[in-house]
């Protein structure tokens, strides 16, 4: 038995000498042009996952089907710049964002896997090793924040026309 673990024990060694070579070293290729591997992939997005569902607990100020709510969301959406990333109903992204690393996510695809208390969590906080900022970090309101969640949740019923006229100039 004490043969096995001292077998074991040399594997362990061997293998965390190895991987810090090869992270520290710099054979880990992290340029954005280069595709990740598929277990650092789906590894990063069960961490990610599993860090948003433990840490989002805040609960919303009011209910976020409030069209007015809605409304302002979209309007900050567009305005604080998520379009060029996410798109938006009748938005293309911007071409820019084809060459972030991951993929920023189509969020009317996503949107009804997360919860509102998650939306909020991310867009507040921003997502480490993305581009996802955090809108909290440059002093967005929370209640900012809410509106840009509900419009979210709302993104894949949201039609072309509303969002343009919810996000267009007001008028002086």
């Amino acid at each position: 038995m004490l043969r096995v673990l001292s077998v074991v024990g040399v594997l362990a060694i061997i293998v965390a000498v190895a991987a810090a070579v090869f992270f520290f070293g710099g054979f880990y290729n992290v340029a954005a042009s280069a595709e990740d591997p598929a277990l650092v992939k789906s590894a990063l997005a069960f961490v990610r996952r599993a860090s948003i569902h433990r840490h989002a607990k805040d609960k919303p100020p009011g209910p976020l089907e409030d069209a007015g709510m809605i409304r302002s969301g979209a309007r900050a959406y567009s305005e604080r710049g998520c379009v060029n990333c996410h798109g938006g109903p009748g938005v293309e992204w911007a071409k820019f964002s084809e060459g972030m690393r991951p993929d920023p996510p189509d969020l009317k695809e996503l949107v009804n896997d997360r919860t509102p208390e998650q939306l909020f969590w991310v867009i507040k906080n921003g997502i480490d090793m993305t581009a996802m900022p955090s809108f909290g970090a440059i002093e967005v309101p929370d209640q900012e924040i809410w509106s840009i969640a509900a419009f979210v949740k709302k993104l894949p019923t949201v039609s072309d026309e509303d969002f343009k006229s919810w996000t267009a100039p007001a008028n002086r």
